[in-house]
């Protein structure tokens, strides 16, 4: 779901029941959370992305989700990424939040991996 939808999902619920939209915010896991994520998950996850998703996600991403990325990957795909961001313009919000999506699908599908194999 593209954010626009999540938000006008989210502000028609918190209108009808603010305590429901709260707890379920609560456990939705977003983008930005990676920041809440410990290095050592970070890491794994980070190995089945896409770098070319990682490129379009970092493009708007906030400083402590870009340095929690870059510092859990190698050095060398964290230089590929910033070479890549630096030269990679005019990219339309879609791409950022559906590139953002997929790496948030990846981290579910890992932690289902991670839970199972328990």
């Amino acid at each position: 779901m593209d954010r626009s939808s999540e938000k006008s999902i989210f502000d028609g619920l918190s209108a009808h029941n603010a305590d429901l939209a709260d707890e379920i915010r609560k456990r939705m896991f977003v983008f930005e959370d990676i920041i809440t994520m410990d290095d050592r998950s970070v890491q794994r996850f980070v190995r089945d992305c896409d770098p070319k998703d990682l490129v379009l996600a970092l493009k708007t991403a906030n400083t402590d989700v870009a340095s929690k990325l870059f510092t859990n990957m190698s050095a060398r795909m964290a230089d590929s990424i910033r070479d890549d961001l630096e030269v990679t313009t005019n990219v339309r919000m879609k791409d950022v939040e559906d590139a953002q999506q997929r790496i948030v699908s990846v981290i579910r599908d890992w932690r289902n991996e991670t839970r199972s194999s328990s």
